[in-house]
């Protein structure tokens, strides 16, 4: 885990400025998607003993349309949640105006469940309610539990396709070679794939890299070799 200073200045800069969510979920979720949907095509298509070019046809398309579809969904998923948020900041500002006594009971019950008493807890709240912004974004943590910081919907959808792409054509890349054996290399590719992408994601969590590899690794292994089960079925 990256640590951080504690300096004042790295504190002002840091708090002054939160980051928000970032796009780790955004990328995780484009890339085990378009691990798991191109690898699904490949593995149905030679399941089904079809040629080798169906599967680059078909694993480019899925790889494209499928990408875009997944990145538009994203953008207009997290436009809704943005759009949520700057309602939720309308109505609460609504009510500091027309309730203002009322939102302050709100803003002060907030603080005292964060350990304020007395006094303090007084004083934080006259603090809080003088500054119109701050009381919102207080109330917006507070009652509804969401974060003041918005989030980007259109690095979202860029850092899920960019994911999807990287990721989807992993699986793909031993039939655009024309490698020998390309179904098994690309098994081995995907499977790699899984493995990293989890262990990726654990530089962000407490979970061991090896464990939360193998932990994605079950479960991309599973959805692929559902896909290629579903495959067989079709087998001319």
């Amino acid at each position: 885990m990256v640590d951080h200073g504690h300096s004042p200045q790295e504190i002002s800069d840091r708090i002054g400025r939160p980051p928000g969510r970032g796009v780790l979920r955004d990328v995780v979720y484009g890339a085990i998607d378009g691990s798991v949907t191109t690898f699904a095509i490949v593995a149905g298509v030679a399941g089904a003993g079809l040629s080798p070019f169906v599967i680059v046809a078909l694993g480019l398309a899925n790889v494209l349309a499928d990408g875009f579809s997944m990145a538009a969904g994203n953008y207009s998923g997290t436009k809704a949640e943005l759009d949520d948020l700057k309602r939720l900041r309308q109505v609460e500002e609504n009510h500091i105006k027309t309730y203002p006594e009322g939102e302050r009971g709100e803003a002060r019950e907030i603080l005292r469940l964060k350990g304020l008493s007395g006094p303090v807890l007084e004083a934080a709240t006259d603090a809080i309610c003088a500054d119109k912004e701050a009381w919102i974004n207080l109330m917006m943590e507070g009652e509804y539990g969401v974060s003041p910081v918005d989030p980007d919907p259109m690095r979202a959808a860029l850092a899920t396709f960019a994911a999807f792409l990287v990721a989807g054509m992993v699986p793909l890349l031993p039939f655009l070679l024309g490698l020998g054996s390309a179904f098994t290399i690309s098994v081995w590719l995907t499977l790699v794939t899984f493995f990293a992408i989890g262990a990726f994601k654990s530089h962000w969590a407490l979970t061991p890299w090896w464990r939360s590899g193998a932990e994605t690794l079950a479960i991309g292994g599973a959805a692929a070799a559902l896909a290629y089960g579903v495959g067989c079925l079709f087998q001319a």
